[in-house]
């Protein structure tokens, strides 16, 4: 793990505004800056960041962390990652001590990030001296300034061409980093031969894979780089980091199947497609996906194979959907891929085919009626029975109901029923009106002062406390202290409590705090008069027990002890 020490001083040394803002751009508003959101699609500003208390805020979607949390977020990074870029731009070194792994290790995965390096070097300089495979670019409508962009090569054809620039060409590296193959007999050879190299790149910008695709005819017609310790396909997206200032500007991903498809489209002012690589999408994929975008279009062949594609995506889907998210499909005429028909027909139809895809609730029950004879009893019995496994998948309530009305009209089932037979809870009726607001309990007065300046939760008597959420997070607040440097900020201690089990709480409370400023002196006389308050609880609750203990027993029952704090909190309370 990363020292908590190296990320509190971290979090010293940068401001979550210059930060922002180099991304985002913010504008004052009061004590604080805001933007429009970048985690969500909005015309209005919602998007707040707290200079003071060095944490943004979306009210939106409820976006919300630190400085290390933004580059999480908005570049696609792991905590590692993140922690190491943002300590780049400060000038801070990481301590070589990563999260989850052995020096030995570290090193391992460092040396085939470098191997992969120097063999997408290799490749794009084998490219500017085949004319062979420079035609066959050209011949496909690429640019060298595309193929640059994407870092696009070529293997030539031979066995042994990397020996050329690996001297030790037996070295196990090379055979873990997926760039050589052993046979039976031992003998080594280059994976990839006589074939356009495009390059798998991570978010940190680092090539941990291959997709090469052949010249000419042969099988297979693309080639992927094995699994390895720095590359696993089903969590890469081909074309993702050089999509991601398109993602941002049109706030929707184009999901293909091949990497020329990728570059083609890309080569035609299509700049938010990328592909998943030679697997089915998988809900990892997804997952990373709606983290940058609310919408997904997964565009596929209209034969047979892109409709199985489709609906192993339309599965893989379904449990990352939010009420505000959505996935469509598109399909292209046969023969066409999205490669060759943006060629033919220009960026503009190809835009308006993705703008007319198929929501995904219209595809997935178009499938199913296909699949089940709807003219009989039998045949929509077999539309819900098929419908169940996916319903029960979905997370979106709303969504949800929609489905269930249209299969209850399929089906000739009421709504209630099909929501009975699939297991599945209706639709809840409107919440009764809320009640009055009430004044926030001690408790929450607490907490809200402890998240404006952390240190104050050592300083609360937190059994005196009723048991409840707000004396749960103080007491987590109370543990954290002593990873963290004296009178820490707010964004020292969310970083200290990251994958706490009261984390989300933190961050919806927090957020409510950050048009709240208050300078030193009010905040400690906001929290002495919190404690007073406390005491005289403590001893109001004291006093009712004696009181209840004497009327009970009379005052010979109680101890002499009790008999002095009942006279002393009697005496007291005539005093008021």
């Amino acid at each position: 793990m990363i020292p908590e020490s190296f990320i509190q001083d971290l979090l010293d040394r940068v401001d979550i505004v210059d930060l922002v803002d180099g991304y985002v751009r913010l504008k004052k508003a009061g004590a604080n800056y805001s933007a429009c959101c970048p985690f969500h699609n909005e015309k209005t500003p919602s998007f707040t960041v707290s200079p003071t208390k060095q944490f943004y805020h979306c009210f939106g979607c409820g976006a919300h962390g630190t400085a290390i949390s933004f580059l999480m977020e908005y570049q696609g990074l792991g905590f590692v990652d993140a922690v190491k870029e943002l300590a780049g731009k400060v000038g801070m070194q990481v301590p070589e001590q990563e999260r989850g792994s052995r020096p030995e290790e570290r090193g391992s995965l460092r040396q085939l990030t470098e191997l992969m390096a120097q063999a997408a070097q290799y490749y794009k300089d084998q490219l500017k001296q085949s004319p062979k495979a420079i035609d066959y670019l050209k011949g496909r409508g690429l640019t060298g300034e595309i193929c640059a962009r994407f870092g696009i090569g070529y293997a030539p054809d031979g066995w042994q061409n990397l020996a050329t620039i690996f001297p030790h060409y037996d070295a196990p590296e090379l055979a873990a980093a997926g760039l050589v193959i052993e046979n039976e007999q031992g003998r080594r050879y280059d994976r990839f031969r006589d074939r356009i190299m495009f390059p798998i790149i991570n978010p940190k910008g680092e090539v941990i894979a291959f997709g090469g695709r052949i010249i000419g005819q042969g099988e297979p017609k693309y080639l992927n780089s094995p699994e390895t310790p720095i590359f696993e396909k089903g969590r890469e997206a081909y074309g993702l980091p050089q999509a991601r200032q398109a993602l941002r500007e049109e706030n929707r991903v184009i999901v293909v199947e091949g990497y020329m498809d990728v570059v083609a489209l890309a080569q035609h002012g299509v700049g938010n497609a990328v592909a998943t690589l030679g697997t089915a999408t998988t809900p990892t994929h997804v997952q990373k996906l709606l983290k940058q975008v609310d919408r997904i279009v997964y565009c596929f062949d209209g034969d047979n194979a892109g409709r199985k594609a489709a609906w192993r995506a339309l599965e893989n889907s379904l449990e990352a959907l939010a009420d505000n998210k959505s996935v469509g499909f598109a399909f292209l005429p046969d023969p066409e891929d999205p490669d060759s028909f943006v060629r033919q027909f220009g960026k503009e139809a190809f835009r308006t085919l993705i703008a007319q895809a198929t929501p995904l609730s219209d595809f997935l029950l178009r499938e199913l009626g296909q699949r089940c004879d709807l003219t009989n009893s039998e045949g929509k019995a077999r539309l819900i029975h098929e419908a169940k496994p996916l319903l029960t998948r979905l997370p979106t309530p709303l969504l949800r109901l929609q489905l269930v009305k249209r299969l209850a009209e399929a089906s000739g089932f009421s709504q209630t029923e099909v929501e009975r037979l699939c297991e599945i809870r209706g639709y809840a009726p409107p919440a009764p009106p809320k009640a009055p607001r009430q004044a926030p309990s001690l408790a929450r007065i607490l907490l809200r002062l402890a998240l404006q300046r952390p240190a104050l939760a050592a300083r609360i008597p937190l059994t005196h406390l009723s048991p409840g959420p707000e004396r749960s997070i103080l007491e987590a607040i109370a543990q954290s202290l002593s990873s963290l440097a004296p009178n820490p900020g707010y964004a020292q201690l969310r970083e200290a409590l990251r994958g706490h089990p009261l984390e989300s709480q933190v961050d919806t409370l927090a957020g409510e705090l950050i048009g709240m400023e208050m300078d030193e002196e009010l905040v400690e006389s906001e929290f002495a008069a919190a404690l007073e308050r406390l005491q005289e609880g403590d001893q109001k609750a004291a006093f009712a027990a004696l009181q209840a203990k004497a009327r009970q027993f009379g005052v010979a029952g109680l101890s002499e002890e009790e008999k002095q704090s009942y006279l002393t909190l009697l005496s007291q309370k005539k005093e008021h």
